[in-house]
C-alpha cells in the first residue's frame, strides 16, 4: 500500500491522507483533487519525491511543485517517520486489518495529529 499525504511544513499539519494499494496516475489525481476540495492549495510549492504520479497530478490541477530532498522536505519527513511508526506499530498489533480499516485509522491519526501540534 502507498500513503498519499499533504504536509503543511510550516505547522506539520496533516492536510489530507489516502491510503491506496497501488501508486497510478489516476489516484494521483484524485488525492489531488481531494486536497483542493478541502484546502485552498492554489499558491502552494508541493515538495514532492520522485514519483512520476504525483508530478502528473500537480501538472494536471496547475499546482506548482519542486523535487526537494534537505530543507523543507525535512520537516515533512518527520512527520512520515512518526506516521511509519505509529503504524507498524497498527500492523503488529492488527494485521489482518482490512485496507479500508488502516485508511480510517490514519484519518483518525491526523486528526489527533493535528489536534496536538
Amino acid at each position: 500500500y502507498w500513503l498519499y499525504a499533504a504536509v503543511d511544513p510550516e505547522t506539520n499539519e496533516l492536510l489530507h491522507t489516502k491510503l491506496e494499494p497501488t501508486r497510478t496516475n489516476v489516484l494521483a489525481h484524485a488525492f489531488f483533487s481531494e486536497l483542493r476540495e478541502k484546502h485552498d492549495v492554489d499558491d502552494a510549492v508541493f515538495l514532492v519525491d520522485g514519483a512520476t504520479p504525483l508530478k502528473d497530478a500537480c501538472n494536471r490541477h496547475g499546482l506548482d511543485f519542486r523535487y526537494e530532498k534537505h530543507g523543507n522536505r525535512n520537516s515533512v519527513e518527520r512527520v512520515f517517520r512518526e506516521v511509519k511508526r505509529r503504524t507498524n506499530a497498527f500492523s503488529n498489533c492488527f494485521s489482518h486489518a482490512e485496507a479500508e480499516t488502516a485508511d480510517e485509522w490514519l484519518k483518525s491519526f491526523a486528526f489527533a495529529w493535528n489536534q496536538l501540534i
